[in-house]
């Protein structure tokens, strides 16, 4: 912050976030520090390449105003982003109930006799903020997460609670195969069960076949004894 006898202007450097072909602005803020109208003009060493809205003005006493300074579209970066351009503002104690319209040249001429002061304003170049990365930090691309383990052996954030969820993954999985294997013992047993029974109406179904059979074969024999007896007694 600048800080004069009329004005605190805040900041004391212009930081242009840089882009090529696009428009990028800037504030300042005046602060009127006394009881009087302040007015306020604002130069510039490059004014085709930077437009300052307003650039005259008017600053009520112990009131604020925030001026707006526009840096043109640029087809091409400065050399190692250095730039040599430079604001000057202007102020002086204006009459009272004085506007913007009422701003002459004249007043901000040091020969007539007027206080002018004046705060110079450098203009610096930065880089613009770097989008947030798409693959979040800790993961590789194709892979799994890479966890990290803090000095006491634990694991540190997101590692921790991705280790958490696949404790509890893991303890569901085996509760779910634990349910699988009593479901197919329990079908085997039955299944078993019912090979034991078929076993066994099988070997009854062979036992009284052998016995019809059996006592057919007697009847037979007792049949043809009858008939060679009566035979025997005809003859």
């Amino acid at each position: 912050m600048s800080t004069g006898e009329l004005l605190d202007i805040e900041p004391t450097e212009l930081k242009f976030p840089f882009e090529l072909r696009k428009q990028i602005s800037c504030s300042l803020q005046l602060s009127n520090k006394t009881d009087n109208h302040v007015a306020f003009k604002v130069k510039t060493t490059n004014p085709k390449k930077y437009c300052v809205r307003p650039n005259t003005g008017v600053v009520l006493p112990r009131a604020t105003c925030d001026v707006i300074v526009t840096m043109q579209a640029q087809k091409e970066a400065p050399p190692d982003m250095q730039c040599k351009d430079k604001f000057l503002l202007q102020s002086v104690i204006a009459s009272p109930g004085a506007a913007a319209k009422n701003i002459t040249a004249e007043m901000f001429n040091k020969e007539a006799g007027d206080v002018v002061e004046e705060c110079k304003l450098r203009v610096i170049y930065v880089f613009p903020p770097q989008p947030p990365s798409p693959v979040p930090e800790g993961f590789e691309e194709g892979g799994s997460p890479r966890g990290s383990v803090s000095d006491n052996g634990t694991l540190n954030g997101f590692e921790s609670s991705t280790a958490n969820r696949g404790s509890v993954d893991t303890h569901d999985k085996s509760t779910e195969a634990r349910a699988l294997v009593a479901k197919l013992t329990e079908e085997k047993n039955s299944t078993i069960q019912q090979n034991n029974k078929l076993r066994q109406e099988l070997e009854l179904l062979k036992r009284g076949m052998s016995r019809r059979q059996g006592g057919v074969s007697i009847l037979l024999v007792i049949l043809v004894g009858l008939i060679g007896v009566i035979l025997g007694y005809v003859s």
